[in-house]
């Protein structure tokens, strides 16, 4: 039974497999192959992108899908996750879609072995689908020529479960990555790293920016939004006419991550990650439930 708690779940043909099956998916309606199969969404967390995207890719697909309301659960009851999915599984599903914010949530219903678990997003570790998505939108703008590319991860980075699984998978098929944050919002690890855009600017052929998360924060270095975006706003002062593809996983905090102007730019595909979104959720359900 195969699960997808990280993208190194994934080999390196069942990424090629992936993002060849988005493709395909994009530009073809598909034939209904998981009719009659049911997939349940669990979110812990709130979530609009995410949880609407697997929604719409298991109905594209045939599948019937599920909902539950965890403020409506019996986990508002006291009943553990561990349970709580036992439960669902009783009901015999053919996945369960998981949101957590303690890192090592999904893993721990995956080690069960009842259905396979997708996760889609845990704590500040991994969000595997969104990094997967990235790369496919990453692979249609430079039409397939991603090797030697330089992604600049701007932002909230040590919060950022979209950063941890984006610079495992990117490093994999050889995109280099450095970060752009204040020292607080810097994780440690052996990456380059900068505190100005502009120091980095003309190398980067990417810019991946994140939701600034003051509020995660004991201390910082910035007594506002407005006094953080005077450093990390993307806008057209920074990034001028350079040919540099604009990303940001959502939700955007705009004139702070992303300014309005840059939004309508045609180098930013914020709206074009979350279509593309519900074509790699749709490989990635394809993959699991029938290819594994």
């Amino acid at each position: 039974m195969q699960h997808l708690i990280d993208t190194n779940d994934f080999s390196d043909k069942q990424i090629t497999q992936l993002l060849n099956d988005a493709k395909t998916f994009k530009y073809q309606r598909p034939p209904q192959i998981l009719k009659d199969r049911l997939l349940i969404t669990l979110f812990f967390e709130d979530s609009t992108r995410t949880r609407s995207s697997f929604e719409v890719a298991c109905k594209r697909l045939g599948a019937d899908v599920v909902h539950l309301d965890i403020a409506k659960s019996s986990a508002n009851k006291g009943e553990s996750l561990e349970d709580t999915f036992a439960n669902l599984c009783a009901m015999e599903p053919d996945g369960v879609i998981i949101r957590h914010k303690e890192n090592n949530a999904p893993q721990q219903l995956a080690n069960m072995q009842l259905t396979q678990v997708i996760n889609a997003g845990a704590g500040n570790y991994a969000h595997p689908t969104q990094a997967l998505l990235d790369l496919f939108t990453m692979m249609e703008y430079f039409d397939g020529d991603i090797k030697d590319k330089k992604v600049a991860i701007v932002g909230d980075i040590i919060s950022s479960r979209v950063a941890s699984s984006a610079i495992r998978l990117f490093q994999r098929v050889g995109i280099s990555v450095v970060l752009v944050a204040p020292k607080s919002f810097m994780p440690q690890n052996s990456l380059p790293q900068y505190e100005n855009i502009e120091d980095i600017i003309d190398e980067v052929d990417v810019i991946m920016s994140l939701r600034a998360q003051l509020e995660r924060h004991n201390t910082s270095h910035y007594e506002d939004y407005e006094d953080y975006a005077k450093h990390y706003c993307i806008d057209s002062n920074r990034i001028g006419d350079r040919d540099i593809l604009i990303l940001h996983p959502g939700p955007v905090m705009r004139n702070i991550d992303i300014s309005d102007e840059i939004l309508q730019d045609k180098r930013c595909k914020v709206l074009e990650q979350v279509k593309n979104g519900v074509y790699m959720r749709m490989a990635i359900l394809k993959l699991l439930l029938l290819d594994s």
